[in-house]
C-alpha cells in the first residue's frame, strides 16, 4: 500500500467540524416542527428545496469538494496509482493481500460468446457511468483517451467528491483496472466499494466479468 499521508482537512479539524455542525443544526432548526408533527410524510418541498440549497452552501464555503489529486492518471508501471492510508480508497493495484484497499480487475470479454474489441468495451462503460448513480452521486467524465476514463462523483448535497479511474490495460487480455478514492476523509462508509460493484453488476448485463466478486 502506498504511503502517501493523508491531506489534513477543514472536514476533519475540530474548530471547523464545529462549525459545520453549528450550520447544520441552525437549517434544521429552520424548519417548521408544528407542520411536520401534524403531518410526519408530507414535508414542504419549499423545506426541502432550502434545506439541500443551505446544505449545499455549507459545502461550498467548506470546500469539501476538495482538490483533485495531482497524482491521478496511469503511472510508470502503467497502472492506476495506489491508494493512501485511509479507508476510503479501493484500487486494483494494490496487493491482493490488502482487503482494505484490494479490489479485483474486470474483464469485458470474460462473459461473452462473441468477444468485442476495446472501443465497443469502452463505450459499454461510458454508457453505465452516465446511467448508474449509486448514492445518488453525479458522475461528470473530467477526461478520455483510448485507454483511460476519470469520472468526478459528487455527492448530492454537500458536494464531497470521488475521483474514478478506469484504465484498459495494453495487450489483448481485455482487462480494466479501476481505482476508486475519495478526496476528504478517512472513512467512506464502503461508498467506494458500492459504487464499483453497482457499475460492475450492471456491464455484467453486457458480458463483463470480475475476477472475483466482493
Amino acid at each position: 500500500m502506498a504511503s502517501m499521508a493523508s491531506p489534513t482537512t477543514c472536514l476533519y479539524h475540530h474548530k471547523c467540524r464545529r462549525k459545520l455542525v453549528f450550520y447544520a443544526r441552525r437549517i434544521s432548526a429552520s424548519i417548521p416542527e408544528t407542520s411536520y408533527d401534524k403531518h410526519p410524510k408530507l414535508i414542504g418541498r419549499r423545506d426541502i428545496i432550502l434545506r439541500s440549497s443551505e446544505l449545499a452552501m455549507i459545502g461550498a464555503i467548506f470546500q469539501l469538494s476538495g482538490k483533485k489529486p495531482d497524482y491521478l492518471g496511469v503511472q510508470k508501471n502503467e497502472r492506476l496509482a495506489l491508494c493512501p492510508a485511509t479507508n476510503n480508497c479501493i484500487s486494483t493495484s494494490e496487493n491482493i493481500s490488502d482487503r482494505v484497499h484490494y479490489a479485483p480487475p474486470w474483464n469485458y470479454n470474460g462473459g461473452r460468446k462473441t468477444p468485442v474489441n476495446r472501443q465497443v468495451a469502452m463505450k459499454e462503460l461510458l454508457n453505465v457511468i452516465k446511467s448508474v448513480k449509486p448514492d445518488k452521486f453525479t458522475p461528470r467524465i473530467v477526461e478520455k483517451k483510448d485507454d483511460y476514463v476519470h469520472v468526478e462523483y459528487e455527492s448530492p448535497i454537500l458536494g464531497l467528491v470521488d475521483d474514478v479511474e478506469f484504465l484498459f490495460t495494453p495487450g489483448k487480455n481485455s482487462k480494466v483496472e479501476y481505482r476508486s478514492a475519495s478526496r476528504k476523509g478517512n472513512f467512506d462508509f464502503d461508498v467506494n466499494r458500492k459504487r464499483i460493484k453497482a457499475l460492475r453488476q450492471e456491464l455484467e448485463k453486457k458480458g463483463w466479468v470480475s475476477e472475483n466478486s466482493f
